[in-house]
C-alpha cells in the first residue's frame, strides 16, 4: 500500500467536511473518489498535500505517517497534486511552468529526462514550449498542469477535478493521456465530479457523500451498481 487514510475527520471553515473517511492506494493502480459538489473531495486532497489539517484520522505515505508534514515535505516525499482550476502561472512560459515543477530537482540531467517524459505525454507543450501559458486552451492549460506535477517526478499523482471546464472532446483526450500514464506504471488518484470518466479510468473507486463513504469497490462493479447509475451515470429506473 503506497497510500493509507483511516478514519479521516477533517473541519472546513468550521464544519465538518469530512466525517471519518478511510481509503488506500496501492502501488501502480489508479483510484478514484466521486461524489457531487460539496462531498468533501476537494478537502480530502487538500489534506493529503498538507494545506489543511485533519481533526483527527491518519495519513500514511509508505511507512510514514504524514497528516502532521509540512507541504513542501510532503512534496519532497512524492506526492505531487494537479489542483482544480489548473493554477498555472500564466504570465510565464511553458517552459517556465514545467522547470518551477522540478524546483526540489538540483540535477540538470534529471530536469531533462522529467522533460522528455512530459513532451512524451502531451507533444503539444513541446511545440508551444515558448508560449505565455495563459493563452493556451483550456484543455492546453490542464495538460501543462499534468506536467508540471510530474516535473516533482512524484511517486503518487493526485488530480483534483482533471475535466472541471472543458468541453467533451478534450475531456476525452485528458482521459486517454490519464490512461495512458496509468499503463504505463504511474499511480494516481482521480478525484473527479464526472462519474463515467473516473469509473472507466480507475481500478477501484469510492463513493463520497456528505463527507463519508458510502460505497466502495471495483470500479467495473461500481458502474453496475443501479443506484450509483442513477445518481451520476444518468441512468434511469427502466434502464
Amino acid at each position: 500500500m503506497l497510500l493509507g487514510v483511516k478514519d479521516l475527520k477533517v473541519n472546513y471553515k468550521k464544519v465538518e467536511a469530512v466525517k471519518g473517511v478511510s481509503f488506500s492506494v496501492d502501488e501502480g493502480t489508479l483510484v478514484s473518489i466521486i461524489g457531487a459538489n460539496g462531498a468533501g473531495k476537494s478537502t480530502i486532497l487538500k489534506t493529503l498535500s498538507g494545506l489543511l489539517r485533519a481533526t483527527s484520522g491518519e495519513i500514511w505515505f509508505g511507512d510514514k505517517r504524514i497528516d502532521k508534514t509540512a507541504v513542501d515535505k510532503i512534496v519532497k516525499m512524492g506526492i505531487a497534486q494537479v489542483p482544480a482550476g489548473r493554477r498555472i502561472f500564466p504570465q510565464l512560459s511553458v517552459l517556465e511552468n514545467l522547470q518551477a515543477g522540478a524546483y526540489t530537482i538540483s540535477k540538470r540531467t534529471e530536469v531533462n529526462a522529467l522533460l522528455a517524459e512530459v513532451y512524451q505525454h502531451f507533444p503539444r507543450m513541446k511545440e508551444r514550449l515558448n508560449q505565455r501559458a495563459g493563452s493556451l486552451s483550456g484543455g492546453e492549460q490542464q495538460m501543462l498542469a499534468i506536467g508540471r506535477a510530474m516535473m516533482t517526478k512524484p511517486k503518487l499523482l493526485v488530480m483534483d477535478e482533471p475535466s472541471l471546464g472543458l468541453s467533451p472532446i478534450m475531456v476525452n483526450e485528458i482521459g486517454s493521456i490519464i490512461k495512458t500514464m496509468k499503463e504505463a506504471g504511474r499511480t494516481i488518484l482521480l478525484v473527479e465530479q464526472n462519474a463515467k470518466l473516473a469509473l472507466k479510468l480507475a481500478d477501484h473507486t469510492y463513493v463520497l457523500e456528505l463527507g463519508k463513504v458510502v460505497l466502495e469497490g471495483k470500479s467495473e462493479d461500481i458502474m453496475n451498481n443501479p443506484i450509483v447509475k442513477k445518481a451520476y451515470l444518468g441512468a434511469t429506473e427502466s434502464s
